[in-house]
């Protein structure tokens, strides 16, 4: 082998170790794999290409704000089909009972191809009725899946073939939020826990593998009371590892393998509105909700308990009352003792998590415009990726940029998906996106798409 050989064979070596140390994800459960909202992928473009990054598939789907899975090379998404002759009301806080069918569709995560679908009735009478909330859960073999109506699924990853089929109201007499099932579910060991509702069991730990209850928890002091939207967390402190679980009346931490009560911490949600998942950074533990804004609490670090360190002194919802986050929808991040997240009317404001001290708020992430009027509810999705932060708004567009105390600056937009579910006058997209194979998977309610997000 000549000198120029030999290097060519040794460059060629050093080509494919690069390329296979460039790691993959999956994105296999609400919040990704570690269910932390953090992207941790490698070789992930850093600004969009001239005309936006490149659409790999768009499929049509069904209406929902449910996000999707992305595990084992396929896509899990859960959609709604209206009945024939059915049609939405016209007012989307409207009750009235529509009948349809709610789905959970597999496709090949490379083309947009459908694997399989299951499909089963199910009758909305909630607001927002355009589908499903709950992102799917896949592990094992196996993908759990929760629609608006409390029907909770396990099936068979491969062939969607039912394993077990629990619903809410009719084995758990629990009721029906009044914007239907939405907090995702956690599978944490052999155990499904979900929010349900009902008699001492607004939490309940499920057999993974039947369905079985194994335990429940929980009551609500308020017969007028909901089990709220905010999804079940596990965090490490004071020696054990506690369940969270935000309702509307209080923070509380559990043990997730008996549901034995640790802590409670009060904490008034109007309108049942605890949405975000709580969120921990070291021994500080913050929620946030759109009318009583925020909370913090200092987690004990020797034995399994909390004091409240700060409650909002919000005063309302609109942006001249609110003091600290008072979020709808996204779950806000912590990094550096801060806090970064969407409030009430669409500022992406910056807390000092300590305090609440707010330092920082801008408008152009889901406005467009800093000095745009504000608007109720809107909103975007953050996931921070190593030094930046990736951005779904509500307009369909994903944004670049980089969040530090000194402000927001924006690297790159560009416009994935067009918004189609109805909010105050306007069309949205309501529905997290998915990070995984260096690809963004977004979903409005005509279609779900994949963009190319690699280097």
């Amino acid at each position: 082998m000549t000198g120029s050989q030999a290097r060519r064979v040794v460059g060629l070596l050093a080509l494919a170790l690069a390329t296979t140390a460039v790691r993959a994800d999956d994105w296999p459960q609400w919040l990704g794999p570690k269910r932390d909202g953090v992207w941790r992928e490698d070789g992930v473009l850093e600004k969009f290409p001239p005309g936006g990054p490149k659409k790999v598939w768009a499929v049509p789907l069904g209406g929902g704000y449910a996000g999707p899975a992305v595990a084992g090379g396929k896509v899990f998404v859960q959609d709604r089909k209206l009945a024939t002759g059915a049609t939405e009301p016209g007012n989307p806080f409207d009750r009235k009972a529509v009948k349809g069918s709610e789905r959970l569709v597999c496709l090949d995560a490379a083309t947009g191809k459908e694997v399989w679908k299951y499909e089963y009735p199910s009758e909305y009478s909630i607001s927002y009725a355009a589908g499903p909330r709950c992102t799917p859960v896949v592990a094992d073999g196996k993908v759990w899946s929760l629609g608006a109506m409390g029907d909770l699924f396990c099936l068979d990853a491969a062939t969607g073939k039912k394993h077990w089929h629990v619903n809410f109201p009719r084995d758990l007499e629990a009721p029906v939020p009044v914007w239907g099932f939405a907090a995702n579910p956690l599978l944490d060991g052999d155990k499904i826990i979900c929010l349900v509702g009902g008699k001492d069991s607004v939490v309940v730990a499920f057999d993974k593998d039947t369905g079985k209850p194994k335990w429940k928890a929980l009551s609500l002091a308020n017969e007028k009371t909901e089990i709220g939207y905010s999804s079940p967390t596990v965090v490490e402190a004071g020696g054990k590892r506690q369940l969270i679980i935000w309702h509307p009346e209080a923070l509380n931490g559990l043990d997730p393998e008996t549901g034995k009560v640790y802590w409670s911490e009060p904490f008034f949600a109007k309108a049942n509105l605890t949405a975000p998942m709580p969120q921990k950074a070291g021994d500080l533990l913050f929620v946030t909700s759109f009318y009583n804004g925020s909370m913090c609490v200092k987690l004990d670090d020797k034995e399994p308990k909390a004091t409240a360190v700060w409650k909002s002194k919000a005063k309302g919802e609109h942006p001249d009352k609110t003091t600290d986050l008072s979020s709808i929808m996204p779950t806000p991040y912590l990094r550096d003792g801060l806090v970064y997240g969407v409030c009430s009317y669409g500022e992406l404001r910056c807390l000092e998590l300590a305090t609440g001290k707010r330092i920082w708020s801008d408008l152009r992430a889901t406005s467009g415009d800093a000095k745009e009027a504000t608007i109720r509810w809107a909103n975007a999705f953050l996931t921070p990726h190593e030094d930046r932060w990736f951005l779904f708004n509500e307009r369909g567009e994903l944004i670049i940029a980089k969040l530090s105390p000194k402000g927001y600056e924006e690297i790159d937009r560009a416009k994935l998906i067009e918004p189609t579910g109805p909010a105050q006058g306007r069309k949205v997209v309501w529905s997290h996106p998915a990070y995984a194979g260096r690809c963004v998977f977004v979903r409005n309610d005509k279609e779900i798409a994949c963009y190319s997000l690699a280097k």
